[in-house]
């Protein structure tokens, strides 16, 4: 195990190399919440400074619990060789698609349809360790089906079917958006 204050370019290209990530949160008085994330979400913006982009799913805890607190911990694991488990432990804002800075912020990642927020996360440390623990498989392919539920969607319905999504599972606030960002054709 070993800790570094900044990513560094081994650390970036270990990063760009995983298809798939996971993010956990917490906020005092509810559940911790972890949620596994792919579909080229996710990138590198400085040494201490990381960005993903959030699509409409199941829920909105992540934003719920870093507007309550603020932590955000980011795992990467190789499923190949050479193993290794990446850790990056930071806090976290978000920016939604009515927001100041988030068309700045999105131009990083594809146009994917159902984008809800991007997720800002300011590296405090980071951490290695061996993930010899961890199978060894390989990816098949991306889902599409997140893409494909969204993608057909009138924006305006779907702003209208989230406008009262106002509250987390554990009952914690949550901004909605106000504005469908525009996707590239699927």
């Amino acid at each position: 195990m070993e800790f570094f204050s900044a990513i560094n370019d081994d650390h970036r290209a270990f990063i760009a190399r995983q298809p798939v990530f996971f993010v956990a949160t917490a906020a005092e008085g509810a559940r911790i919440n972890l949620s596994p994330k792919g579909m080229d979400s996710f990138r590198v913006l400085d040494g201490n400074r990381v960005a993903y982009l959030d699509l409409g799913g199941s829920g909105n805890e992540t934003q719920a619990h870093l507007a309550a607190d603020g932590r955000i911990t980011i795992m990467f694991c190789a499923f190949d060789n050479p193993a290794l488990i990446l850790r990056l432990y930071g806090r976290g804002t978000f920016v939604l698609p009515q927001d100041e800075g988030y068309d700045a912020l999105a131009a990083h990642f594809p146009r994917l349809p159902g984008a809800r927020q991007v997720f800002v996360i300011d590296i405090d440390s980071l951490q290695t360790s061996c993930g010899w623990g961890v199978p060894r498989m390989s990816l098949e392919a991306e889902r599409q089906t997140l893409v494909k539920y969204h993608a057909p969607q009138d924006p305006e319905a779907r702003l209208a079917k989230i406008a009262d999504r106002t509250t987390s599972i554990d009952g914690l606030p949550v901004r909605v958006q106000t504005i469908m960002p525009a996707a590239d054709p699927r």
